[in-house]
């Protein structure tokens, strides 16, 4: 059983569906600084129905001394107790943007970047041979289907806020109304395109964007540059995801669903930064099998 004290972050549905997965069940206690002994009568009423594995202090504030000594009589019945920034990162695989650390985060290192770019250019070459097939039919599909333009361009943001021209093969029919987001039953989509969408066929052009050094393989989406100033200030850090290319896959695009409004902008930043802040090839591996995974299971949008 998982124990959140506080409400700082709003933990959202799907925030729920990993926590229950890991924990089983969630138990949320209100807190005030001023009203401790409530918090405490809380848990000892807890405590007499199952003894919690975590305890989450998702609170502003450090709690008082009252609250601070019953959770230490916790630890005693080896209760731990962890903040959430901390826990956020620990067991969500994601960073905290209110986090102090978010000043920390930095560009990857010359040698780290080197070694991105040797698994970009083996990566890009390997698929574009093997997707050869595959984007000649789609070719194909799309001039049956929806007459016009076979590649897509759109205006994206890249490393250091930096713009370049995205590849995508088109999905759309032509001249379709606008919206920046894309729903889930949007008719603007026809019917090869939705597939393509679904499994990220329609992302293969994009090999040419990291052959040519605007992209990596993995990395930050490269987002339209039409929603960027709005992120950028409505949400905290988000400038920290250009410390880094932006990737055809990444960290955020497994882990959560396609973004359809600003709250998902949010959630996937914090993937986002985790990623930058903890990159190693072996993360890469992990982002790499989970691709694979997401696009068998058609969880593209």
């Amino acid at each position: 059983m998982l124990t959140i004290i506080g409400d700082k972050y709003k933990f959202d549905a799907y925030d729920e569906n990993i926590l229950l997965d890991k924990f089983g069940t969630i138990e949320y206690i209100p807190y005030s600084c001023k009203k401790s002994s409530d918090t405490i009568f809380d848990l000892n009423q807890l405590l007499c129905c199952e003894v919690p594995k975590v305890i989450v202090l998702n609170v502003d504030l450090e709690p008082n001394s009252q609250l601070q000594d019953f959770l230490l009589y916790l630890e005693e019945l080896n209760v731990k107790t962890i903040y959430i920034d901390e826990f956020i990162t620990k067991h969500m695989d994601k960073l905290y943007i209110q986090n102090r650390e978010l000043e920390n985060i930095k560009p990857c290192s010359y040698t780290q970047y080197i070694q991105k770019r040797v698994i970009d250019y083996i990566g890009a070459i390997t698929i574009s041979i093997l997707a050869l097939p595959i984007i000649l039919y789609s070719i194909y599909r799309i001039k049956k289907e929806s007459p016009g333009s076979i590649i897509y361009k759109q205006t994206r943001v890249g490393i250091n806020g930096k713009k370049f021209t995205c590849y995508k093969l088109r999905t759309m029919h032509e001249n379709s109304y606008h919206n920046p987001y894309t729903q889930s039953n949007d008719n603007r989509i026809f019917p090869w395109g939705r597939f393509m969408r679904k499994t990220r066929i329609d992302e293969l052009p994009q090999l040419w964007n990291v052959i040519k050094g605007d992209m990596h393989l993995i990395g930050p989406r490269a987002e339209w540059d039409i929603l960027v100033q709005k992120y950028e200030k409505d949400i905290p850090g988000y400038s920290k995801r250009y410390l880094l290319k932006p990737g055809i896959t990444g960290w955020a695009q497994v882990n959560y669903p396609y973004g359809v409004n600003e709250h998902d902008a949010k959630q996937k930043l914090m993937y986002d930064l985790y990623y930058i802040n903890n990159w190693s090839i072996f993360l890469d591996i992990k982002t790499l099998f989970k691709t694979v995974a997401v696009v068998l299971n058609k969880r593209g949008v």
